[in-house]
């Protein structure tokens, strides 16, 4: 069975960065296409970035040049590095493979 446990969200300052986890079970990364997504309050669920096992990377036009997928094969783990974090970033964000989801993991970007 299939499990992904994000972390690292948080509360940022306009500018800030953090590092999002997404420790899975069940799929061995390297093999396997992964995502991030968020959904901001009131709003559809978005896509934010992707990994194949190739290790190319898709990035949504509003992630590109800040943002930073990448996955740690020997702790079978995905991230996602944020900089340059704007207060419209503020959403809860998910790991996605295929239709597996973890519980999400909240980012606010305030001052």
């Amino acid at each position: 069975q299939v499990q992904l446990v994000e972390s690292g969200g948080g509360l940022v300052q306009p500018g800030g960065s953090l590092r999002l986890s997404c420790a899975a079970s069940g799929i061995i990364l390297r093999f396997n296409y992964m995502e991030w997504y968020r959904q901001a309050p009131g709003k559809q669920r978005e896509f934010v970035a992707s990994i194949n096992s190739d290790a190319s990377t898709n990035y949504a036009d509003s992630a590109k040049g800040r943002f930073t997928i990448s996955t740690d094969n020997a702790k079978n783990t995905v991230y996602l590095q944020m900089d340059s974090l704007k207060p419209e970033d503020t959403a809860v964000y998910y790991c996605n493979h295929l239709t597996y989801w973890g519980q999400g993991t909240q980012v606010t970007v305030s001052s």
